[in-house]
C-alpha cells in the first residue's frame, strides 16, 4: 500500500523563494568567514562578518515568527471559533511563545 502525502502549506510558502534566496546568501557570507579564519584576517574584520551573518538570521528568524503568526496563529483562531475548541489556538500560541523563546536565549 502506498501513502499519499497532501502538501502543507505553511505561512512562509509563499515567500519560500526569497527565504532560500536569503539562506543561500547567508551560507555564502558563512563561507567566506571560513576563508577569513583560513586566510589569517584580522579578527576584527571576521567579528564584523559574524555580526552580519547573525543579524541575517536574526531577520530571517523574526520573518518566519511573522508568517507563523499571520497563518498558523491565526488559522488556528479561526479553527478555534468554528469548532469551539480553544486549546487549538493556544497550542499554537505555545509555540509560538516556545519558538520566540529559543530566539532570545
Amino acid at each position: 500500500m502506498t501513502e499519499t502525502s497532501t502538501a502543507i502549506e505553511h505561512g512562509y510558502t509563499s515567500d519560500k523563494d526569497a527565504y532560500l534566496r536569503r539562506m543561500k546568501r547567508i551560507e555564502g557570507q558563512v563561507r567566506g568567514i571560513a576563508r577569513m579564519i583560513e586566510e589569517d584576517k584580522y579578527c576584527i574584520d571576521i567579528l564584523t562578518q559574524v555580526a552580519a551573518v547573525n543579524k541575517a538570521l536574526h531577520a530571517v528568524s523574526l520573518g518566519l515568527v511573522e508568517e507563523h503568526i499571520a497563518h498558523c496563529v491565526v488559522g488556528a483562531a479561526s479553527e478555534s471559533a468554528a469548532s469551539g475548541n480553544p486549546d487549538v489556538v493556544k497550542d499554537k500560541v505555545k509555540e509560538a511563545t516556545d519558538a520566540i523563546g529559543r530566539l532570545i536565549r
